[in-house]
Formats: C-alpha cells, sequence, structure tokens
C-alpha cells in the first residue's frame, strides 16, 4: 500500500487526524486515520505536538502543505523504502 503522504509503497501505520489524547481529554469520538508510513508518522510527532495537530493539521491536506512537512515529504520519497530513516526535530 501507498503512504498518504510520501506515496512510497511499504509498510503502513493508522494516524490519526485528531490525535487519541486530545479527543480523551475532551470526550469527543476518536478522528478518523490516515494510512502512512514509519518515517512519516514519526516525523509529524517529532514536529508536532499534539494541540496543534488537533487544531491545525487535521486533513491530510494540511500535513502536506505545512511547510517542515512538506519539505521532510519531498526528501523521503527519494529514500530507499527498506531504509530506515532517521526523522529530525525541526524549529
Amino acid at each position: 500500500m501507498k503512504c498518504e503522504l510520501c506515496e512510497r509503497e511499504m509498510e503502513l501505520t493508522a494516524h490519526h487526524l485528531i490525535p487519541r489524547q486530545y479527543t480523551k481529554r475532551k470526550k469527543i469520538e476518536t478522528s478518523s486515520t490516515i494510512d502512512i508510513c514509519s518515517p512519516c508518522h514519526r516525523q509529524i510527532h517529532a514536529l508536532f505536538d499534539n494541540k496543534v495537530l488537533a487544531k491545525e493539521l487535521n486533513t491530510v491536506e494540511a500535513l502536506k502543505s505545512e511547510p517542515r512537512m512538506h519539505k521532510f515529504i519531498v526528501w523521503v520519497k527519494k529514500q530507499n523504502p527498506q531504509k530506515r530513516v532517521t526523522v529530525h526535530h525541526q524549529t
């Protein structure tokens, strides 16, 4: 299957568009998920806290267009899906 962010063919994980921690605290229904690769998933959580993810980056389009995430996606698309990718905390 293809990652919904970087579009590489590889094993995928489910990413809640609104973090579960946020939905539990607010006592609201769990959000929908997208299927993304582990490097994209780790990069999202390295860059953004749950509050930002819940309020600002809760769609595939918002994640793809966020400048730091966009830069990562462009880079990771060129990487070998068989190799482990190191994610970086960026400011």
